[in-house]
């Protein structure tokens, strides 16, 4: 009987922890690059988001950009790299829906605060924050998968 009210428990996805596991800000050409620019500069960003089991339900979710500002494609502004991780727990989803709600959904609930202290550190470094735009996780998570059956088919294409 227990079993058969666990089957039909409502799906849930809690936050347990969410911290910064990685944060890197350079600015490489200060004071030089606080002068004003005669363009603007070109904002380059990737996104990765990696996890791993911890325990039954629960996952660690890390969330990473990226990313640089450049000033006619070689003149570095400024530079980061943040990892910003969380702790999740997810109890009665369908298995074959597991690997995209870890995927999808927890990045989705990180990006948020992971979004802030890119534009704090970006404001802090003495240039107006970077407030990144909202990312696709369904879009990246099938871009992944594509890149994924890519090479199990035999086509050469490295995950970034």
């Amino acid at each position: 009987m227990a079993e058969n009210a666990a089957n039909n428990a409502a799906p849930s996805l809690n936050a347990l922890a969410q911290y910064c596991k990685d944060f890197s800000f350079e600015n490489p050409n200060a004071p030089r690059s606080l002068q004003q620019q005669s363009e603007g500069p070109q904002i380059n960003l990737q996104v990765n988001v990696n996890a791993k089991q911890l325990a039954e339900a629960d996952f660690e979710v890390d969330l990473t950009l990226e990313g640089d500002a450049k000033i006619g494609g070689k003149d570095v502004l400024f530079a980061f790299e943040l990892t910003y991780s969380g702790v999740f727990r997810i109890q009665n989803i369908p298995q074959e829906q597991l690997h995209p709600v870890v995927m999808i959904e927890c990045p989705r609930l990180l990006f948020p605060f992971a979004r802030q202290m890119v534009a704090d550190a970006v404001r802090n470094g003495g240039f107006p924050p970077l407030y990144i735009d909202p990312i696709d996780f369904v879009a990246l998570y099938r871009q992944r998968a594509a890149e994924v059956q890519g090479q199990e088919n035999g086509v050469g294409q490295t995950l970034s």
